[in-house]
């Protein structure tokens, strides 16, 4: 949440594998709507199952704090995805398989291939710390949230 965008400290976290998985599942399920759709699946992916989490805590469970906990995980999804919309035109970051987006073929790099199509590439940079700053306020307002449960959970305890 604090750390800066270059740094990719989320890409390096144990939250990386965690995350991975859904992104990958992403791309095979918003696949079926075309190559632009299912390469923006996997940050779809990626983001939609933290907040499916949340909202079948919230409503179905009536968990407000595990609601928190996905809160803050959905933020940190786009800690995580940032530093890789960032990096579209540089093409730097290792991709699954091995490769590289430099050197990968055009469109294995989701978000060079996303931005190229749309027009946008040469504000990667822009969108990237656009992602960063949001996940980081997203995180912040969820440990808020979390904080505030606790609070009221502490005061109706009667200590």
């Amino acid at each position: 949440m604090f750390s800066s965008l270059a740094s990719n400290v989320a890409g390096e976290s144990l939250l990386h594998l965690v995350n991975l998985p859904f992104h990958e599942a992403g791309h095979l399920a918003f696949g079926w709507f075309g190559p632009f759709v299912g390469s923006l699946g996997g940050t779809l992916g990626q983001l939609l199952v933290p907040l499916i989490c949340l909202s079948a805590l919230l409503l179905k469970t009536r968990d407000p704090f595990g609601a928190s906990v996905c809160c803050w995980w959905f933020g940190e999804n786009f800690l995580d995805i940032a530093p890789y919309i960032a990096d579209a035109r540089a093409g730097a970051l290792p991709l699954v398989g091995g490769n590289f987006g430099h050197s990968a073929p055009y469109g294995f790099h989701d978000w060079e291939y996303l931005l190229t199509e749309t027009g946008l590439l040469r504000f990667d940079q822009q969108l990237g710390r656009l992602a960063h700053a949001t996940g980081s306020l997203v995180m912040l307002l969820a440990l808020c949230w979390a904080g505030w449960l606790l609070v009221l959970q502490y005061r109706q305890s009667g200590r």
